[in-house]
């Protein structure tokens, strides 16, 4: 069996706020494990094991009751810490009949979930994307299902020298590939800075800037270990500061990513393009999301395909060259992360 990829004592995000509803079940594979989630009246989120007690049909197949889940093959009743309130046809209930249920925090328009020890799970933990709901900021982003392991996609997003051969026409072009960067790590973070210095903008920024004329123009990879990325991206008109810290002659945006293992090989990708400009346009936000999801349409192709050679050659490694850099730092603090648990376990035995 292949070892695990990912740890579980983090939060992890596992649906936008508004895909979790009052009153409506929703499945979704976590790190592997089939989980229900819902809403209580009083909007306060909740997550669950997808199986019942009794003979594991999945609860996601049945339906919310006064804030409690009814099993949909034998009626019986768990109320959202997931004990058993209710058996058909008896009066005393096996105090043994529960349900796991895991802390869940909504944060960042995004909810996150704790899949290891719940006495570890602090909300001050959840990795600060902040952009997605500042009133400062403006932005939307969406989803992808990917069919590749979710550390393929971290490798993508800590390396962007590949937007010159996969983004060429949009946010990618030669003086992506050839820009020097430094990469930097701390306890459980990364950071790659790239700045790329009076070159032509590609075209998706040229847009965006509206002036012409080459600019100076930065990628500042913020990442969180297991799986969450802030990244800082602009131009600004070349010589006008910005590689100095004054950026107000261009125009800045926050990507953020919270990546979420489903299985080994698939991958639940949340993204959000917000900008710190012309907040009040609707049609820009609307602009950059399209726009957006076309550029990692491409990512996503190339990722699949990756995991698919993968597969097809298992007796195959990787090869790290220096644009790795920052992709290796964060494979390293997440083995760290495993380790670390795995340590505990091997103590507690």
């Amino acid at each position: 069996m292949a070892e695990r990829t990912y740890p579980f004592n983090t939060w992890y995000a596992v649906a936008w706020d508004y895909e979790i509803a009052e009153g409506r079940l929703l499945p979704r594979r976590i790190c592997n494990k089939p989980l229900v989630f819902y809403r209580k009246k009083d909007g306060t989120a909740v997550a669950m094991d997808d199986a019942c007690w009794h003979r594991l049909a999945p609860l996601s197949k049945g339906k919310v009751v006064n804030d409690n889940v009814v099993c949909p093959y034998h009626g019986l009743v768990f109320e959202p810490g997931g004990r058993c309130v209710h058996m058909p046809s008896q009066e005393t209930i096996n105090p043994s009949a529960c349900v796991r249920t895991y802390p869940l925090v909504d944060r960042h328009r995004l909810c996150w979930v704790w899949m290891g020890d719940p006495a570890l799970a602090d909300p001050n933990l959840i990795p600060d994307l902040h952009w997605n709901d500042d009133p400062e900021w403006a932005g939307d982003g969406t989803t992808l299902h990917l069919k590749a392991n979710y550390l393929l996609a971290v490798d993508n997003l800590m390396d962007l020298t590949h937007e010159t051969f996969v983004h060429q026409g949009s946010i990618g072009n030669d003086a992506v590939a050839e820009a020097p960067f430094r990469t930097t790590h701390g306890p459980g973070t990364a950071t790659v800075t790239r700045w790329i210095l009076n070159q032509e903008p590609p075209a998706f920024w040229g847009e965006q800037l509206g002036k012409p004329g080459p600019v100076d123009r930065w990628q500042i990879i913020h990442f969180t270990a297991p799986s969450t990325i802030a990244l800082d991206v602009g131009v600004a008109p070349a010589g006008t500061g910005a590689p100095e810290g004054d950026r107000s002659q261009g125009v800045n945006g926050y990507i953020t990513f919270a990546i979420t293992p489903e299985t080994e090989t698939t991958t639940h990708y949340f993204w959000a393009a917000n900008r710190n400009f012309d907040i009040d346009n609707q049609s820009r936000t609307t602009i950059w999301r399209e726009g957006v999801r076309k550029i990692f349409a491409q990512d996503e192709a190339i990722l699949e395909s990756q995991q698919q050679a993968i597969e097809a050659n298992p007796d195959k490694t990787f090869y790290d060259l220096n644009i790795d850099a920052g992709g290796a730092w964060a494979r390293r603090k997440v083995a760290e992360m495993i380790e670390a648990e795995q340590a505990t376990m091997r103590r507690a035995v």
